[in-house]
């Protein structure tokens, strides 16, 4: 299978939306709310894409200061692709754009859990979360 990657590629808020959708991680993401799926695409500052006969089917997206810390705020592959390293290799190509000291940081999706211990990350204790509208005490 020749899957072609793309850093920084140019994404319509459709292709997005069908790969979330076809990844099962449209079950958590706002799909109906084009202005936020838009700003997603837009100010994210690194995306990898993964492609078939220019389909897209995989996707990346981070917000990275490139140097210490890469959060990897979406990792979504087609279930008809998944489990033929299209992930890994979505993240491998993340982190050949980060300085050697930048570490790259996520929340799993529930049905991810296993996922990500078994391709090298370590699961750390304490992330918070804080809505937005949820106000500080």
């Amino acid at each position: 299978m020749n899957i072609e990657y793309k850093i920084n590629p140019e994404i319509t808020v459709e292709d997005f939306i069908e790969v979330l959708k076809n990844s099962t991680l449209g079950q958590r993401r706002p799909i109906d709310d084009i202005e936020t799926i838009k700003g997603m695409i837009e100010n994210a500052n690194l995306i990898v894409s993964a492609s078939y006969d220019n389909k897209l089917i995989g996707i990346a997206r981070a917000v990275t200061d490139f140097h210490y810390c890469c959060y990897l705020s979406d990792l979504a592959v087609d279930t008809k692709y998944q489990k033929k390293g299209i992930g890994k290799q979505l993240i491998s190509k993340i982190q050949e754009q980060l300085n050697d000291k930048c570490k790259i940081i996520l929340l799993s999706a529930p049905d991810a859990k296993e996922y990500y211990p078994k391709i090298g990350f370590t699961q750390h204790h304490s992330a918070w979360t804080l809505p937005r509208d949820k106000k500080l005490i």
